[in-house]
């Protein structure tokens, strides 16, 4: 879990049109489509309206696919697949009330079922698949709804009475909320206002006729994110660039670190996060010290004279107290972490009389920042 700067990506349209039938739902969806992919062989008309959506053939060479009941969600998924393994770049559902409303959708699925209320619990997730491939689909997506007359049942006195209640759209209530863009056309002279509106084309302004230039503008905001695909692939450029670079590291320095440690260490930094490089980085460089030290020191007692390694002594090493005072000192706030790291990697190689004087040392150092801190204080 990693918190980000919120960056607005580069986005593929979901956009609704509902309308009373005549309204022009079929036609404004074509011209709105051809605004965003400027080909017409890139779109497909999911088309569950008695063949309406190829009567508008003489705009371009678009494509059909006809869905005839049963409107069960699958069948729709299976359409949606079907024109993305096709290479479309623009989807028309015209319309999704068959799904809801239609001769096996969702509504006479669950009367089938019993009609109860538990039915639902079997029937949503089918319908919540079909909102999913609409969602997730690598194509823009432009789905029709139907409009009806909707009723509402109002107390009059002593008496019920029924009015209406404007008008509805044919599907779960609710799905307008998952859309980039919901519009209404709201009479025959094809005028539409916004919904919903997350790109703030046409909230707040006059009702308008949808047109290509209004796919366009939606196609120039979609684009006008940030290239997601881009993004990541120099993300992962990056970060096989940084594990390379500490594999290499690695067997460099394979002699100090021995063959099973080398390939437990490289197989983890081929697993490892960005975020996780400069701890990595730290870990080999000081393996890398540590071994370096010992090398001099095994260096140095090598040089000495024969005589003085014939009669010296035998050296007395630091010993777990000695350690224990070292460790203590050196978790002080007060001692910079860039001499911690140069004790911690000595720790074990000490002398007893250098684990005195280190002692003595780390302890006035402590003294003298603490007292620098309450005289700035």
């Amino acid at each position: 879990m990693q918190l980000r700067k919120a960056t607005r990506k580069q986005a593929k349209l979901r956009i609704g049109l509902s309308a009373p039938s005549g309204f022009g739902k079929t036609y404004s969806a074509l011209l709105m489509a051809y605004g965003i992919t400027s080909d017409w062989s890139k779109i497909a008309i999911i088309d569950t309206e008695n063949g309406s959506g190829e009567l508008y053939s003489h705009l371009g060479e678009y494509n059909a696919l006809p869905l005839e009941a049963p409107y069960s969600p699958e069948r729709y998924i299976q359409a949606i697949k079907a024109c993305e393994e096709a290479g479309m770049e623009v989807i028309i559902i015209d319309s999704i009330s068959h799904e809801w409303e239609g001769k096996g959708g969702c509504l006479e699925i669950q009367e089938k079922l019993g009609g109860k209320y538990q039915d639902w619990a079997k029937v949503t997730p089918r319908h919540q698949a079909f909102i999913e491939s609409i969602l997730t689909s690598k194509c823009h997506v432009i789905t029709t709804v139907r409009r009806k007359q909707d009723y509402s049942m109002v107390q009059e006195g002593n008496k019920m009475k029924v009015e209406k209640a404007g008008l509805k759209e044919v599907t779960r209530e609710g799905f307008e909320y998952e859309l980039t863009l919901n519009l209404e056309i709201i009479n025959d002279k094809h005028l539409a206002r916004a919904s919903k509106d997350r790109t703030g084309l046409f909230v707040d302004k006059p009702e308008q006729v949808l047109t290509v230039e209004s796919g366009k503008m939606l196609r120039e905001w979609a684009e006008s994110g940030v290239d997601v695909a881009a993004l990541e692939a120099a993300e992962r450029e990056k970060l096989d660039s940084l594990r390379k670079e500490l594999i290499e590291k690695v067997d460099l320095n394979l002699e100090c670190f021995g063959e099973e440690l080398a390939e437990k260490s490289k197989r983890a930094i081929n697993n490892m996060s960005v975020e996780a490089y400069p701890e990595w980085l730290e870990r080999i460089n000081n393996k890398i010290a540590q071994c370096e030290l010992e090398r001099q020191k095994q260096e140095e007692s090598q040089e000495a004279p024969a005589e003085m390694q014939v009669s010296a002594e035998p050296v007395k090493m630091a010993t777990t107290l000695h350690k224990e005072k070292i460790l203590k000192a050196l978790n002080n706030p007060a001692i910079p972490r860039q001499r911690k790291t140069k004790e911690l990697l000595r720790i074990n190689v000490l002398t007893y009389q250098e684990a005195e004087s280190l002692i003595v040392e780390l302890r006035e150092l402590i003294e003298k920042i603490e007292a620098d801190q309450e005289a700035a204080a």
